[in-house]
């Protein structure tokens, strides 16, 4: 459980409480399925990291583009739906080199131009003769981006980094070193779900 869940649900609940002693205990209820809801919104499930020279999704949700980026570079791109844990992990094991923040709109995650236009967070990762890039991207309900790391900190493949509350789209970029092993309209899971494998050297 994120720490912040257990916030909003004291919040909500508490004020239930207050509506339902004020008014009608049947006017509190709203309040205390939204306490219910921010529980089970802010989970965060243990994954099996799977070994390898691998790159695992770095958040829950559907594969809704799998596009060319430049020369050999394949962008993939999760939407995260508000029923799917946001809790956010590294692709792979490394060293992260740069965190840039960029103030943008906040257009509909699961629409193309958001991986362009959105706010959101870019994380590159510098591996083992690999560098991984991914975005954390703001939606049309998600309007707080959080990263808990900073340029110089190493990270495990999987590890969680950050969240995106409510509604998102997480995009990653790879290499021409790596071979794509998911599809559009696939679900993947944070940490545990093979996005690519390294090409053999």
């Amino acid at each position: 459980m994120v720490v912040d869940g257990i916030y909003y649900a004291l919040a909500s609940t508490a004020g239930g409480v207050l509506v339902s002693y004020l008014t009608h205990p049947a006017y509190g209820i709203p309040l205390f399925l939204l306490a219910a809801f921010c529980l089970y919104f802010f989970r965060d499930p243990e994954r099996v990291i799977p070994g390898g020279e691998v790159a695992v999704a770095p958040a829950d949700g559907k594969v809704v583009a799998l596009e060319a980026e430049g020369p050999g570079q394949t962008r993939i791109s999760i939407f995260l739906n508000i029923f799917d844990v946001h809790v956010n992990r590294s692709p792979i094991g490394g060293r992260i080199t740069d965190v840039r923040y960029h103030k943008g709109r906040f257009l509909a995650a699961n629409r193309e131009e958001a991986s362009r236009q959105n706010e959101q967070n870019v994380v590159v990762v510098e591996g083992q003769d690999t560098q991984v890039t991914f975005k954390q991207i703001a939606g049309l309900i998600a309007r707080r981006i959080v990263f808990y790391k900073r340029p110089g900190d190493a990270v495990g493949a999987g590890e969680r980094v950050g969240l995106i509350k409510f509604g998102s789209r997480v995009d990653v970029f790879l290499g021409p070193e790596w071979e794509i092993q998911v599809r559009p309209g696939q679900r993947v899971l944070a940490g545990s779900s093979v996005l690519a494998r390294r090409k053999t050297r």
